[in-house]
């Protein structure tokens, strides 16, 4: 059996399909096309053509979950999750998560400080919250105290931003409501109430 063309792809450029006896027989992205120095006029046997075939999905699965690590930050746990949904095997998501490891985007470390850091910015709120919130994504509870440990901004200063920010909503002129908010945020009863009877602390 001979490879007869290797086409680019229309609607994913980044992967080449290959045709072994001018029937389309697999895909590879154009590193993986590159790595295994496949060519036009190459013969191949039947048991070539299934490792590459296994090697095509693999890729594919490879690729998808890069997409989806490099839209926004995720932790590991949540890469695991993904994989599961996408029905990878055990072994295949651990080379998975290894690989993408070795690029930096499985890196809890990097993800937490960019949680904290992006809540700081879009969203302040409690240091406790933020601790529920990073358990929630399986974050180690040795990296949640370090970033924790490490972030400067102080809970006083985190609730008196929400204040001013939640003061400009029509709603929350209502005291209590802006009480309920705030607690869900995960502020304490007795930080609220000084802050709202003490708007502008020196």
């Amino acid at each position: 059996m001979k490879i007869t063309s290797i086409k680019q792809q229309v609607k994913a450029k980044e992967r080449f399909s290959v045709y072994v006896d001018g029937a389309y027989s697999f895909s590879l992205s154009d590193s993986l096309l590159l790595e295994t120095r496949l060519v036009t006029g190459q013969e191949l046997t039947s048991a070539q053509i299934d490792e590459f075939r296994r090697l095509s999905s693999e890729d594919k699965l490879y690729n998808r979950a890069l997409r989806y690590s490099a839209m926004r930050r995720r932790s590991r746990w949540e890469l695991e999750q993904y994989l599961t949904r996408k029905e990878a095997p055990p072994a295949l998501a651990e080379v998975i998560l290894n690989k993408l490891s070795i690029f930096g985007f499985v890196d809890d470390l990097a993800f937490a400080e960019a949680w904290i850091a992006n809540r700081h910015l879009l969203r302040p709120t409690s240091k406790r919250k933020l601790q529920q919130e990073l358990r929630s994504k399986r974050i180690s509870d040795e990296i949640v105290q370090q970033v924790l440990r490490d972030d400067e901004t102080s809970d006083q200063h985190e609730l008196q931003a929400l204040i001013t920010r939640k003061r400009r909503q029509t709603k929350y002129q209502d005291n209590t409501k802006l009480m309920q908010y705030l607690a869900r945020q995960g502020f304490g009863y007795e930080d609220i109430k000084r802050a709202l009877d003490n708007p502008n602390p020196e």
